[in-house]
């Protein structure tokens, strides 16, 4: 009688429980209740709404746009999640708090995932699932083998060739004054070809600032016979760099790696810094968001006092999260407003098309997929397009978006990996370090060009050459360009690098006016001082992107505004003349 009786109280408490998500259907992925009926704990990401409006930020710095952009996000999200950590910590729920998304990853079971979804803040609560890196792939019996095997020491490596690469190098431009980021399996540091150009550690041998590790457990995906922290090579929550499969090293090889004999990376003298996001080739939407994050606004090495100032210029990505490893339509959200996010920001988003070639729409998962990657496919060194490498459209989200964007050398590429060896790797993952490095190429022929994303990913699109395929992907004929199997065409960095020369930034447009508020706080009233009479209009804007104030500028070089019937906070001024933008930070005080 009591095991009946027990047997229909828990099927009533599972009633109740599923009864309670039903109401919130809209708000548990469908993931995370089948996870909550099978099993009493799930890995989740807890998303929130959010009306906050990250705008368009001309005219200024990298840095300044970086530091908005941080602080924007800061303070939207410090409000939007208040109520549900107040409960994670009432309930002693680790959980770890994200601002580039609006989100909190957190392990909870079914009582707590009810609680959460009833939270009027609360958006979703979506699984996390496992994802992979675009693993290196096996080419048999190719011509490019036989050309690595007569490389001669001291010459740049065929795929450097192949973009102009050392052409640019003779032109005194190696990437200098640029910082590189990879976002991978970890990096080896010590490597004799990337331990110079690595931006750590500091005076006191500390790495914060300069690397963060985003792993901290094993991957269940590789269903290890005995669940040990051992079975990692490298350890988890790493203070200094590593390298725990050799991926990472190997795309950082060819972005910045060189020596007197190996000269393998296209931007030699770039600095780097790194995340590792995958453990031993996996990580999730968490780990992914966590390094993303990072490269925001880089910590010290307890994760504290992030510093936008510390960005990388480029971020590297050389991963895909498709739909067997759990990324859907329900999560895609998550990494793309990551993504823009950082390009807001100032910062060059790279990543690999994919290896899923040679039909049509095999562009198709995470990160390649959205409108604000850099996607890029591979090549081999008769400009042919790699049969692995994915094309577009992109039909999983319905867009019709042409993919990738551009295509760069990713067939047989010689670069360094663990206990200082080489490795002839083939991907889109090999692919995509040509275009990064590139961006700093470009950086240190015009430092102007910093924080400028569309400037930049317009003169690579613009300046690669045109290649066309026999193969019509969606209404666009593979012999027209941009098509949907090499894009705009296989980059070439000479070419680019001659056309940043000749550009002039919107940040260098406005130098020649200065602007200077007093007092910055204020309390009520404050007064905007220009260099010279300004024409056109001023817009004042709150943290969440809603206009404030907006006042028309006749011949004006000194503005004053009553703030009184704001409330206390960041606010954004905006000053667009005909001829100059300006973006700048007014602080009310209580």
């Amino acid at each position: 009688m009591t095991n009946i009786y027990f047997f229909k109280s828990s099927l009533l408490c599972l009633f109740i429980f599923i009864c309670n998500i039903v109401t919130g259907q809209q708000i548990i992925d469908n993931k995370v209740k089948q996870f909550l009926i099978d099993q009493n704990k799930v890995e989740c990401l807890i998303t929130f709404h959010s009306d906050v409006v990250i705008p368009i930020l001309s005219g200024i710095s990298k840095n300044e746009k970086g530091s908005i952009v941080f602080s924007i996000l800061k303070k939207n999200t410090e409000k939007a999640q208040k109520e549900v950590i107040e409960y994670l910590t009432k309930n002693d729920i680790p959980y770890k708090s994200f601002s580039i998304v609006n989100m909190i990853y957190a392990n909870i079971n079914r009582e707590q995932a009810n609680s959460l979804s009833q939270m009027s803040n609360v958006s979703g609560i979506q699984h996390n699932p496992q994802v992979h890196l675009q693993k290196p792939i096996q080419i048999q019996n190719s011509k490019e083998e036989d050309i690595l095997v007569q490389r001669s020491a001291g010459e740049p490596e065929w795929n450097i060739k192949a973009i102009n690469a050392d052409k640019v190098w003779d032109l005194g431009y190696e990437g200098e004054g640029v910082v590189i980021a990879g976002a991978d399996t970890g990096i080896d540091f010590e490597n004799p070809l990337l331990i110079e150009k690595y931006r750590g550690p500091n005076a006191n041998n500390q790495h914060g600032y300069h690397w963060h590790d985003a792993i901290h457990e094993l991957s269940p995906l590789h269903e290890d016979p005995i669940i040990s922290p051992e079975n990692n090579p490298c350890g988890f929550g790493l203070m200094a760099p590593c390298d725990d499969h050799g991926h990472g090293t190997h795309t950082m090889g060819t972005m910045v790696g060189s020596d007197g004999d190996n000269l393998i990376g296209v931007a030699p003298k770039a600095t780097w810094i790194g995340c590792r996001n995958m453990e031993r080739g996996y990580g999730s939407p968490a780990s992914y968001v966590e390094c993303f994050e990072w490269f925001l606004a880089p910590t010290n090495r307890l994760g504290e006092h992030p510093d936008p100032k510390l960005a990388p210029h480029v971020i590297n990505n050389s991963w895909s999260c498709p739909e067997m490893e759990g990324c859907n339509s329900s999560n895609w959200n998550v990494i793309e407003t990551a993504i823009n996010n950082l390009r807001a920001a100032g910062i060059v988003v790279v990543v690999s098309a994919g290896n899923s070639g040679p039909d049509c729409s095999t562009v198709s998962v995470p990160p390649s997929m959205f409108p604000n990657s850099f996607a890029v496919g591979a090549t081999d060194i008769n400009d042919d397009l790699a049969g692995f490498s994915s094309k577009g459209p992109v039909v999983s989200d319905g867009s019709g978006r042409l993919k990738p964007d551009v295509t760069a050398p990713g067939v047989n590429i010689r670069s360094a990996i663990i206990d200082n060896q080489f490795a002839a790797w083939s991907g889109t993952s090999m692919a995509g370090p040509h275009v990064a490095a590139t961006v700093a190429l470009l950086i240190d022929a015009n430092p102007n060009l910093g924080g400028e994303v569309d400037v930049i990913e317009d003169i690579l699109r613009s300046t690669a050459k045109f290649l066309i395929d026999t193969l019509d992907c969606g209404s666009i004929s593979g012999s027209q360009v941009p098509n949907n199997s090499f894009g705009y065409g296989r980059i070439d960095a000479l070419a680019a690098v001659q056309k940043a020369l000749q550009t002039v930034s919107t940040t260098s447009n406005n130098n020649d006016i200065s602007i200077n508020l007093f007092p910055n706080p204020t309390t009520n009233k404050i007064q905007i001082r220009s260099n010279q009479a300004l024409n056109g209009t001023l817009e004042l804007v709150n943290l969440e992107g809603k206009s404030c104030l907006t006042k028309p500028l006749n011949n004006l070089s000194l503005i004053e505004l009553d703030l009184s019937h704001l409330e206390a906070g960041s606010y954004l001024y905006y000053i667009q003349t005909a001829k100059a933008y300006k973006v700048g930070k007014i602080i009310k005080a209580e």
